[in-house]
């Protein structure tokens, strides 16, 4: 891959996918009686508050690489990032890291003003990260799922849509567990190559305790979604069709199984790559994505689901 590439990690670019949860509660078919006239108006917002967010990102990644090229070095797979590999010049990745970083604002103020508070906030939450909370063990990860959770305002913000708890809490331990994944993957390849003299910033030494931890966030991930199905929230909004969405809860826990096996197994913790060389990961994202789509737009499936669940 081209070293500038390598060093922006456009494959990452799916990450930002929660920006674009929003758009569920609010698309016409997903209990909204009718279009809006302001549809392409929204789309159109909630793209531009994904660029940003990849814009964002992708500066953070650059300014990562140069920071943590010192240590990159000694693992095993993070070597042959741009400015570890010698690839690319440190001054260069800065230059980059700041020309996307300025480009991220430029686009979220094009949006609105909350948005672009919402992307600043996010940026200062990456400096406080990378000059030291990602040494904390726990809080490191936390830090990365606040960061999420941060995509997902944001999406809501640029189409003016009023933020769900729910929403939070969903993307807040989905991501968390991931954030534990890549921590165990890291810690899985290092142990695989003979000689590494890799060790985590934040300590994560102890296996065992690793493990908890992401039976405890993988847990609450799966329980997240099932309870937000079966609120009274998720019913206000998509009447019956949100038991329909409490159906597709094995294919959740499938995938965040997947993700444990693969981190065990020291393979990427990267989604893009999960969905592209796991088939079991794809298989259950696409008939995830399928099933979210019927439920909640197909004309006369609430009424099916009703009759089937006898509610």
């Amino acid at each position: 891959m081209h070293p500038v590439l390598r060093l922006i990690r456009p494959g990452d670019w799916i990450k930002n996918v929660f920006v674009l949860v929003p758009l569920v509660f609010w698309l016409p078919g997903a209990g909204r009686e009718s279009e809006s006239p302001e549809i392409s108006t929204k789309l159109f917002a909630e793209a531009m508050a994904f660029v940003a967010f990849c814009f964002a990102a992708s500066g953070w990644y650059a300014f990562n690489d140069v920071l943590d090229a010192k240590e990159d070095r000694l693992h095993p797979v993070k070597r042959n990032r741009s400015v570890a590999s010698g690839r690319m010049s440190t001054a260069l990745a800065v230059m980059i890291g700041i020309a996307l970083v300025v480009l991220s604002l430029v686009v979220a103020s094009r949006i609105n003003g909350a948005t672009m508070w919402v992307v600043i906030t996010y940026l200062l939450l990456q400096v406080a990260y990378n000059l030291g909370l990602k040494r904390l063990i726990f809080i490191d990860a936390t830090t990365i799922a606040s960061g999420f959770c941060l995509r997902a305002v944001g999406g809501a913000m640029a189409i003016a849509v009023p933020v769900s708890i729910w929403l939070v809490l969903c993307v807040f331990f989905l991501t968390l567990y991931l954030a534990f994944i890549k921590r165990q993957c890291d810690l899985s390849s290092a142990a695989r190559m003979q000689g590494s003299q890799w060790t985590p910033r934040a300590k994560y030494g102890d296996s065992a305790e690793l493990n908890w931890l992401l039976s405890i966030s993988g847990g609450l991930t799966v329980l997240m979604y099932l309870m937000y199905t079966l609120s009274a929230h998720a019913q206000g909004i998509f009447g019956g069709r949100a038991f329909g969405l409490a159906l597709l809860t094995p294919l959740v826990l499938i995938v965040v199984h997947r993700f444990y096996r693969r981190a065990m197994q020291g393979l990427s913790d990267s989604p893009l790559d999960a969905i592209r060389s796991d088939p079991v990961v794809a298989g259950a994202t696409t008939l995830f994505a399928i099933g979210v789509y019927a439920i909640l737009y197909l004309p006369g499936i609430e009424e099916i689901l009703r009759r089937a669940l006898l509610i």
